[in-house]
């Protein structure tokens, strides 16, 4: 059957393409995600990837797997994007009427965006290879795909098609046109790059459980009603604040109160509509006009431990599109 639909689509047959490459295509989307960072930026190289497999099909020689072979062109795609000048520049502040406490420093990975968990259903059962060093859930989440993408970029395409995908070291060195020697010499550098700029911490509870339910709802309660008291009870004393594309980034449960506390103290109030993004809770935020119109203004995402949040991730409002998150909300 799988000659028969390559022999079809080398003579041009576009369905006969889609029933090869489909099977495969939100997992390779996640895989450029995890690669590149930004949602955008995910599905424009894997529209590439995908027209640059159809259209070079006849060289395809059947040593690898399809999976495989889509999986080299897609990664070499995603490298070509890292090593542009072209990624998302960071931001100016832009919220009238607020004025940001100093950030503890300035965040480099500023094109950073979500990811829908609703499309990750179909790609978190994939088959992985034996020497897959990470569970699934963990190599989508926020903090994991950051600290990829301090790497260089040949470092990330071999921690991600070794430690999270699990292809043997021979498969990354004929994806990557390089040795096996070369391959375990930048997984070695990968991993220690990776794991210098992840602090251990405690698992987050399982996703709709009642630990984790209690914190999310909690968490609502207080930025809804503007409760700054209340929100920073739900915080670790080392919390993380990040809002790329603006490179603002705070580390400490008094900074993050006064980051809040700022933003409340200028009157703006929200709704928050729930959501989940990179295994994680998530919510639209809509800001209450004074008309009773409430205008999307981002996209916050909660890392949490146990029982405490210890990160907030804030996005801008066009992130809110691929969640199915209006723009606006009518008037109450």
């Amino acid at each position: 059957m799988g000659a028969d639909l390559i022999s079809r689509a080398r003579a041009g047959d576009a369905e006969a393409f889609r029933a090869l490459s489909e099977p495969h295509r939100r997992e390779l989307q996640v895989h450029c995600y995890r690669m590149l960072g930004s949602f955008h930026d995910a599905e424009d190289a894997l529209q590439d990837a995908m027209l640059s497999a159809w259209r070079g099909l006849g060289g395809y020689d059947g040593r690898a797997s399809i999976r495989t072979w889509l999986y080299r062109i897609a990664t070499n795609r995603c490298l070509s994007t890292l090593r542009s000048a072209g990624r998302r520049p960071a931001k100016a502040w832009d919220i009238p009427g607020v004025e940001p406490p100093e950030p503890t420093r300035l965040g480099e990975v500023v094109w950073l965006e979500p990811f829908p968990d609703v499309l990750l259903e179909d790609a978190m059962h994939v088959p992985l290879g034996p020497e897959a060093r990470y569970e699934q859930t963990e190599s989508i989440s926020l903090a994991f795909v950051t600290a990829l993408q301090l790497l260089p970029p040949r470092q990330i395409a071999v921690l991600i098609l070794r430690d999270v995908l699990g292809f043997h070291a021979s498969e990354v060195a004929e994806m990557l046109d390089t040795t096996v020697e070369s391959v375990k010499s930048a997984l070695k550098r990968a991993r220690a790059g990776v794991q210098s700029r992840r602090a251990d911490q405690e698992p987050p509870p399982a996703a709709d459980s009642p630990a984790e339910n209690a914190l999310v709802t909690s968490f609502v309660q207080a930025w809804e009603t503007a409760d700054i008291d209340a929100l920073v009870a739900l915080l670790t004393d080392d919390v993380f604040m990040s809002m790329p594309p603006l490179p603002f980034e705070y580390q400490g449960r008094e900074v993050v109160r006064q980051f809040c506390a700022t933003l409340f103290g200028a009157g703006r109030r929200f709704d928050l509509i729930p959501t989940r993004a990179n295994g994680q809770p998530a919510f639209g935020a809509y800001l209450q006009a004074p008309n009773g119109t409430r205008h999307g203004t981002g996209l916050y995402v909660l890392t949490l431990n146990r029982d405490h949040i210890t990160a907030m991730t804030r996005f801008e409002n066009d992130t809110l599109q691929p969640f199915g998150l209006p723009r606006s909300l009518p008037g109450r």
